[in-house]
């Protein structure tokens, strides 16, 4: 009898033990939901708790570029237009007739600008007849990527679509406001202009290249080191755009910003994982508009500097900024150093590619809950 008694206890006992820990594991879980939902609950406290002592109806949570009239009552656009877009650029005073062109492209279509100036010359650009439209900002040695630090999610909000682009784009064969008209009506959150490739630069990916015989493309064919078809679900066959002349929805822009690294300026490798900003389906929200079409100059890199600015003499096309940047530290540089200081940006851009893929590797691996929408052998 007692030993029927002692086996009982026993296994309540163990029920018991059983039991607690089920128990406290459920805690457990419960505490790693409430953690993981606590910040955002928390800043949306503390937001209201903020603001408490506004009336509702004064407050406003957005705002815009535009440059507001010190004598004009009301300086409100054009009401009849569909579609507002805002071009930022980062700009030397080399490349000042190309961006001239660019602006007044885009002003013509109600487009906000904002301008970084990389080479530290503002004042160069006052004699332009816009310039007290746009807003200017002192970047020095900068590339576009500093857009983060002035284009907040927030701030850009009332902006259908961010362009955010190089210098050196001839626009002779673009039309920022059909060119908006399109993507929107294709459902594009991500997308840029197809270059033409009779007059522009070698340095492009085969997907960027003008299609005569369409309005828009969303994908390449090719056979190579990749081969490229109608399977292909990623990039460099489908659901990319280059890094030069990009243009995001409002909504792709929330996501782009949060991806752009703060340190790494020169953003080599950004450009793979736009894709994950598509809102959905990369394959059919990002895309190439063949019909609005730009010339990619591209500027050499072999450069000098003589009175303040950047002469190029034809080598290997890239952009103004690194022209500036290669050649900001002397006033003459030799070939020798020219070739150095190449050398040494093409070295650092390495890195930074090589740095931003180990944070998205350690990301992926860290973050336990995410699940790659594009990774066909999870699905």
């Amino acid at each position: 009898m007692k030993k029927r008694a002692s086996v009982g206890l026993i296994v309540f006992l163990m029920a018991l033990v059983v039991l607690a820990s089920v128990t406290m594991k459920i805690q457990y879980d419960h505490l790693k939901v409430t953690e993981r939902i606590r910040p955002r609950e928390l800043m949306q406290k503390q937001f209201k708790t903020s603001i408490a002592a506004l009336p509702r109806g004064i407050v406003e949570s957005t705002t815009d570029m535009e440059m507001k009239s010190l004598w004009n009552v009301s300086n409100l656009k054009d009401s009849n237009v569909n579609f507002s877009g805002l071009l930022a650029i980062a700009v030397g005073i080399s490349q000042k007739r190309n961006v001239d062109s660019m602006v007044r492209k885009f002003l013509a279509d109600y487009c906000s600008i904002i301008l970084f100036h990389y080479d530290g010359n503002v004042n160069g650009w006052q004699d332009l007849g816009w310039t007290d439209k746009a807003i200017h900002i002192l970047a020095q040695n900068q590339t576009k990527w500093f857009a983060k630090r002035f284009l907040h999610p927030d701030v850009v909000a009332l902006y259908d679509y961010i362009f955010l682009w190089d210098e050196d784009i001839g626009v002779d064969y673009f039309n920022p406001g059909r060119y908006m008209q399109i993507i929107f009506s294709e459902g594009l959150e991500i997308s840029q202009p197809a270059v033409d490739p009779e007059f522009s630069s070698d340095i492009h990916h085969r997907i960027t290249v003008r299609n005569r015989k369409t309005k828009v493309h969303r994908r390449v064919y090719f056979c190579g080191s990749v081969n490229c078809s109608n399977e292909s679900k990623g990039p460099p066959c489908t659901g990319w755009v280059e890094g030069m002349v990009p243009v995001f929805s409002k909504s792709a822009w929330r996501c782009v910003w949060h991806l752009i690294q703060n340190d790494l300026i020169h953003g080599w490798g950004l450009d793979m994982k736009l894709g994950y900003c598509a809102q959905g389906d990369r394959t059919k929200n990002v895309g190439v508009i063949d019909t609005e079409f730009i010339i990619h100059q591209g500027i050499p890199l072999d450069c000098h500097v003589i009175a303040g600015s950047c002469i190029c003499q034809g080598c290997v096309p890239f952009t103004d900024v690194a022209c500036y940047l290669l050649s900001w530290h002397a006033e003459e540089a030799t070939a020798q150093k020219s070739l150095d200081s190449r050398s040494r940006i093409r070295r650092q851009s390495t890195a930074e590619l090589e740095k931003f893929k180990e944070r998205w590797n350690k990301a992926v691996e860290e973050d336990r809950d995410w699940i790659d929408p594009f990774d066909l052998q999870k699905r």
